[in-house]
């Protein structure tokens, strides 16, 4: 080469090249066969990229020529069917159940998850419209587009569908119904040619059975589990639980549909009543025998004699929203039922106290309990640790002797390798301060203290707003409470988180019970199963709590002390 030369002339191909080449001389300096041709390196004299082309054509590593690309999924090759699906949902996270169409909304719809679902699982492939350029012949292999990301179009042409019920934003279902067209096992009567044996390999991937004759298929065994294939797309709080393998002719979810049951659910008292006489107030209109109304609560009676005169034929344009759009003229109803039902107090599912779902021990009523445990000091994760052991123990996968058998440490010098429990129920519950001649120290102190710090709390004197002249008004909240209880209370804060959690919680206890309630495998038939002897856990092991949500499957269990170990606190 005449001199070093000038990479800044180069080309971005050339300076990729030159690293590939000085890599190779790198990769190869022990091979005294491999060299680099002079030829091959531009000059300082010239930016000519001729020469440095024959050093790709001979230097550059074989790369693997490109896959073809997937190949697309073609719904025309099955045969389809009007079917009718029952789901359910909890409304608090979505923005209603329909979707409208170019209108973006703060949370995704319902109506927006389920047809996502359907496309995911291949069940429906919409026409695309002029205005709509989205593929829907999903591909092999590809499982996220733009409309998984951010939010979809959605498109149900040439899908036949219906839908039973529109509810507003943060409202549940417990028994919605769709009507829609979806791709299915029926076997397809081939027209012109016999499927290929590639064709055939894909139907047999995709569940479908191509050699089944027509007059042997069997809607309940032979056709695609569809409740199983959208309940493992869909979010964890929509969920289908029945469906309808064959509607009636001229099936319209919302046509169809004669009779709509609501359900609204709702608290007594409604908020959080205010103790004491600032709590009373006179009503305008009186119960006998009750001249006055604390507030936050209601009379339950009254409301049932109100619903009496909802039945019949009424038109409700006054106990309406009027939707200019609509343009209605007959507002006149039929209420087939009206009144006020107690819900049972729920503070688990129902069904969790029927003989086959219970523990088998004496104690079979369900509750809560809480592992209370006070110390001086406590060390990293301890408590986690203490209850993972605990659980084993509660579950009868471990004896009652294994806490005193690891706090032996000549017998186990080091930990056995277990998992701590989970850390979201775990609650520092209080922090307690005793006076300084109290102290003593963790080997001599054998019993608790008690918290001698002064506390002032809400609503106390000194832990409350001072008021401002001149807003002392009768019969409002007294000196005492203000800031605790009635309006922007602290009282009123937490009321709010426990009320919607509350609801939530009987929401989906409710949907349990609803779901357990139905179809053929219900508690009586488990029972009756159980008591011919059943199989118990059909493979691996019992699935091991740690104080999650869910159980978790761990296999054929190992002892905590037959585990492996971890290094001695010396190492």
């Amino acid at each position: 080469m005449a001199g070093e030369p000038k990479y800044e002339a180069w080309s971005q191909e050339q300076l990729i090249a030159r690293i590939q080449e000085l890599e190779r001389q790198i990769g190869s300096r022990d091979n005294a066969t491999t060299t680099i041709p002079s030829q091959s390196i531009p000059t300082s004299s010239t930016s000519s990229p001729a020469p440095f082309q024959d050093l790709q054509s001979k230097s550059t590593p074989y790369r693997k020529p490109p896959k073809a690309p997937p190949k697309p999924f073609d719904i025309s090759k099955y045969s389809t069917r009007l079917i009718a699906l029952k789901f359910a949902y909890l409304g608090q996270k979505y923005n209603g159940f329909e979707h409208h169409k170019n209108n973006s909304t703060p949370l995704p719809t319902v109506e927006e998850e389920l047809w996502k679902a359907l496309v995911k699982t291949r069940c429906i492939n919409p026409i695309p419209t002029k205005e709509d350029a989205t593929d829907y012949s999903r591909k092999e292999g590809r499982t996220l587009t733009g409309w998984d990301r951010e939010g979809a179009d959605v498109n149900w042409d040439g899908c036949e569908y219906s839908k039973c019920g529109r509810t507003d934003r943060g409202v549940s279902a417990f028994g919605q119904v769709i009507g829609v067209r979806v791709r299915s096992n029926l076997p397809k009567q081939p027209i012109g040619k016999e499927m290929s044996e590639e064709d055939g390999q894909e139907d047999a991937s995709l569940g479908s059975e191509p050699g089944t004759p027509v007059n042997s298929f069997n809607d309940l065994t032979d056709e695609l589990p569809y409740i199983q294939l959208l309940n493992r797309v869909l979010p964890p709080d929509i969920r289908v639980y029945a469906w309808c393998p064959n509607p009636p002719p001229n099936f319209s979810a919302r046509f169809s549909c004669k009779e709509r049951r609501y359900k609204y659910f709702f608290t007594n008292p409604c908020f959080a009543p205010v103790p004491g006489s600032t709590g009373i107030y006179n009503p305008l209109s009186s119960t006998p025998g009750q001249e006055t109304m604390r507030e936050g609560w209601l009379d339950i009676s009254a409301m049932k004699q109100a619903c009496k005169s909802l039945i019949g034929l009424h038109d409700f344009r006054n106990l309406c929203k009027i939707d200019a759009s609509k343009q209605l003229t007959n507002f006149q109803r039929r209420i087939f039922y009206a009144d006020i039902e107690e819900v049972s107090p729920l503070a688990v599912p129902e069904f969790l106290s029927h003989s086959a779902a219970s523990s088998g021990m004496h104690e079979q009523q369900p509750k809560t309990y809480a592992f209370v445990l006070h110390g001086s000091a406590f060390l990293w994760h301890q408590v986690r640790s203490i209850m993972a052991l605990l659980f084993l123990i509660g579950q009868r996968l471990e004896p009652r002797s294994l806490i005193d058998q690891l706090l032996d440490i000549s017998a186990n010098p080091t930990r056995p390798k277990y998992e701590m429990a989970s850390d979201a129920p775990l609650v520092l519950w209080d922090c307690i301060f005793p006076d300084a001649h109290e102290v003593q120290s963790a080997e001599d102190r054998q019993h608790g203290y008690t918290d001698r710090l002064q506390w002032v709390y809400v609503g106390d004197e000194g832990g409350v707003e001072p008021k401002s002249k001149g807003t002392a008004k009768a019969g409002g909240p007294s000196s005492a409470g203000r800031g605790k209880w009635g309006r922007a209370g602290v009282i009123d804060d937490v009321w709010e988180v426990w009320r919607r959690n509350k609801i939530d919680e009987t929401l989906s206890a409710l949907l349990l019970d609803k779901i357990a309630g139905h179809g053929r495998a219900t508690l009586d038939s488990e029972e009756f199963e159980s008591e011919e002897g059943g199989a118990g856990i059909a493979r691996g092991g019992p699935r091991v709590f740690d104080g999650g949500d869910v159980g978790k499957a761990k296999g054929k269990y190992v002892q905590v002390l037959d585990r492996e170990r971890g290094e001695s606190v010396e190492v």
